[in-house]
């Protein structure tokens, strides 16, 4: 059996808690105060539905979703991964208007590429990407986050 467990994690969901948080700290240093699993209405038609984002502030109408996705241990696309992230961005085209909508992911480099994951979703998916997406490279070895679109 394959275990798709992330190497020296707990679990992938104590991963992802944590991705979120360290996205949560990294907000509040720039003077972004969020919650934790913001709810508003999504849906592209008349009926819409509930759905939780990772991180939000409804009166500054901001919304985030965090990926924390690595290349694979052979520098292969993780493409189920990225039915995630495209997932990700139809919430996002799906969302209230007005909202400031943030991307927040690991930045993850691949030497076989020459490009990190983010870099490569964006150059590979952008007919997917709402215009208005932030996307952010989070960088754990300096701590800090860049804007890369």
């Amino acid at each position: 059996m394959v275990n798709f467990q992330r190497e020296g994690s707990r679990s992938n969901a104590h991963v992802g808690k944590e991705f979120e948080n360290t996205a949560k700290t990294f907000f509040l240093s720039k003077g972004l105060i969020l919650q934790d699993n913001l709810t508003l209405p999504v849906g592209i038609g008349k009926e819409k539905k509930n759905h939780a984002f990772d991180l939000g502030n409804k009166e500054l109408r901001i919304i985030v979703e965090c990926k924390s996705h690595k290349w694979t241990k052979g520098d292969n696309v993780p493409s189920a991964k990225l039915t995630v992230w495209n997932e990700a961005m139809y919430y996002f085209f799906s969302s209230p208007q007005g909202y400031r909508k943030i991307f927040f992911i690991l930045r993850d480099f691949s030497n076989k590429r020459k490009e990190t994951l983010a870099e490569y979703y964006i150059r590979t998916y952008n007919h997917l990407i709402p215009e208005d997406v932030e996307f952010w490279e989070y960088d754990p070895g300096k701590g800090k986050a860049l804007k890369i679109n």
